[in-house]
């Protein structure tokens, strides 16, 4: 009854009109981001951040929830209409999404993510409301050593267990790492890899880091690979936009059970929505085997409505687990604690307690974006692929403007502007590569928490690291750890194996 009662404040909160023009506008800028090619909620969080710093913070993360949650409905847009998914974790909908546009039903394909979207997302925040308080009772049980296991554990999950290249994923965790070391060490008061530069001396700005790996670096990506780039025809979605009564019947079962799938991904750092919108696809296309007449490869519904519903569940619970855990799971969820401090805010347990009119502000924010995001996304989807025909030169290059406007802004500093640009080259270089961004993004937010938490559980055992492996919650998540790693070395020993054995079959029947 103390959540009801502390959700029916933040809704007193929220609703006031300043506040409900930010879910709005973030609501807007998350789907209109979203729909553009290459562009996600990660970069749209990143681009914004600078800019925010004037607002009162629950206007900011208002805003910033908004265009978390509406950046995943404008993923699916453009998956379903041109076949090319914004993000990795709209792959697994455009599958079965872009069949029903090629087959004429493109409208409905539209209606059935907007709604998954929608029933995930609004049960993942009922979730939210319950379980993050408990979960920040929980956190406040943890010491130093709790919250370094809580680091490798985001360490190692987000950059071995999710990336298909271990190598890769640790490569760019290490530099994220790095690039969090720079400055004057807090507690000795030593400059570390400064090369005597006294710019150096306060460390590299995360906004800056941010800005220049997800937007300025994917731009040069982008105008490097634009000869080699053809454009894909855009289906234009005609008829009813929205589902009949049988549509309604069948998409119904696999929005909930993919809901139900994503919701433990919430609070697992896992790289995101991709892992559990793969899961969701894979159980209805198990049980549309089972069925006399299989419709999956056709433009199944059901295969289109349960990613989406699983992806937005695990979205709004990993914004439970950040604000209750302090624990990013996606690049994007990084970037907001990132926020929260440059706002001197630390999620976790005392923020409940410091700031309660900003966290239940912000969760009622949460079911009021999941209803502007239905508005806006169920009669207008056409609008916003209309988006897509915006030439890329144009798109591009308002968003380098924008990201040095940002940048300097916040700093005014000429070096800040070549920092961002030397990163922005490393970002171009690493998505070139195929190397993951989200792991070094996390490793810089949460490479400060674990350097500060191993310093401190050694000065308070005299030195003694076995006190890191103590705690019963310590040997919890380590030993969590290990099964997850084991899983995943069984599934990719697996998987292997199965390629080969398809490609001997098939060189035996050539």
């Amino acid at each position: 009854m103390d959540a009801l009662q502390l959700l029916a404040e933040g809704f007193a909160g929220a609703l006031t009109w300043q506040n409900l023009v930010w879910v709005l506008i973030g609501c807007l800028l998350g789907t209109a981001v979203g729909v553009m090619p290459g562009l996600g909620s990660s970069m749209a969080v990143a681009l914004l951040l600078p800019v925010t710093f004037s607002l009162e913070p629950t206007a900011a993360f208002i805003m910033f929830a908004g265009v978390y949650f509406g950046g995943l409905f404008g993923d699916s847009t453009m998956g379903i209409l041109m076949n090319t998914p914004g993000q990795a974790s709209a792959i697994a909908s455009t599958i079965e999404g872009h069949k029903m546009a090629r087959s004429g039903r493109a409208a409905q394909a539209l209606a059935t993510a907007a709604i998954g979207a929608f029933i995930g997302g609004f049960v993942g925040s009922i979730v939210v409301v319950f379980l993050a308080p408990a979960l920040a009772d929980f956190s406040s049980r943890f010491g130093p050593a709790e919250f370094f296991a809580l680091a490798v554990f985001a360490f190692v999950a987000t950059s071995s267990v999710v990336t298909d290249n271990v190598i890769k994923g640790l490569t760019s965790l290490f530099i994220g790492l790095g690039i969090a070391v720079i400055g004057v060490d807090g507690v000795s008061g030593a400059p570390r890899f400064t090369m005597g530069s006294p710019n150096l001396f306060d460390g590299v700005s995360l906004v800056t880091v941010t800005v220049a790996i997800l937007a300025l670096g994917e731009v040069i990506y982008v105008a490097c690979l634009e000869r080699h780039m053809k454009d894909k025809a855009l289906i234009k979605p005609s008829g009813r936009p929205w589902l009949s009564r049988a549509e309604f019947k069948e998409a119904t079962p696999a929005w909930f059970r993919g809901t139900a799938i994503g919701l433990p991904f919430g609070v697992v750092p896992a790289g995101g929505s991709e892992i559990p919108t793969f899961l969701a696809f894979g159980l209805e296309k198990r049980l549309d085997a089972r069925r006399a007449h299989p419709s999956f490869g056709t433009g199944a519904i059901r295969g289109l409505a349960a990613p989406e519903a699983a992806g937005n569940s695990t979205t709004s619970m990993a914004m439970g687990a950040l604000l209750a855990l302090g624990l990013p799971i996606s690049a994007t969820a990084a970037i907001m604690l990132a926020a929260f401090r440059q706002y001197g805010l630390q999620p976790g347990p005392l923020l409940f307690e410091r700031a309660p009119e900003l966290v239940w502000a912000l969760l009622a924010s949460f079911f009021i974006a999941m209803i502007v995001l239905l508005i806006l996304n169920l009669p207008f989807a056409m609008l916003w692929a209309k988006l897509l025909l915006i030439p890329r030169p144009y798109l591009y290059a308002g968003i380098t403007l924008f990201c040095a406007l940002g940048i300097y802004a916040t700093s005014g500093s000429v070096f800040d502007l070549l920092m961002l640009l030397g990163i922005g080259l490393l970002g171009f270089l690493m998505r070139a590569l195929d190397y993951p961004l989200a792991p070094l993004i996390i490793g810089m937010v949460l490479g400060p928490l674990a350097e500060t938490s191993l310093r401190d559980a050694a000065m308070s055992a005299n030195g003694d690291f076995s006190v890191l492996v103590q705690g019963p919650i310590s040997i919890a998540l380590y030993a969590i750890l290990a099964i997850v790693l084991v899983l995943a070395v069984r599934g990719r020993i697996v998987a292997r194996a199965q390629a080969k054995a398809e490609a001997k079959k098939v060189s035996v029947e050539a």
